[in-house]
């Protein structure tokens, strides 16, 4: 009886494990199938023109000039040291007339 029980179990698992088995290369699970399609989404979303690359007409916008001159003060802003961040801190001044 116990070596019937044995062989039993045995026979169940082996066939729970085939089962798993087949279930494993039965095909592409829905992740595999939506791989990067967030990413390709995100991406499209982002686009606002997705013919753009294709006109070859001259960019129209500002001269040379002043975007140098922009340019050059968009870079200065950068060399000024950031002001020193000041903290207030005010303890049991609500309601205080």
């Amino acid at each position: 009886m116990e070596r019937e029980m044995k062989k039993r179990s045995i026979l169940t698992a082996g066939i729970i494990g085939l089962f798993l088995m087949a279930m494993a290369c039965a095909g592409p699970s829905r992740l595999e199938m939506d791989f990067g399609t967030s990413g390709k989404l995100s991406k499209f979303n982002q686009i606002l023109d997705p013919q753009a690359g294709k006109n070859l007409d001259p960019v129209e916008g500002l001269d040379g000039g002043a975007a140098k001159a922009a340019t050059e003060k968009y870079r200065k802003e950068f060399e000024k040291p950031a002001p020193p961040t000041t903290y207030s801190l005010s303890v049991g001044s609500i309601g205080k007339k």
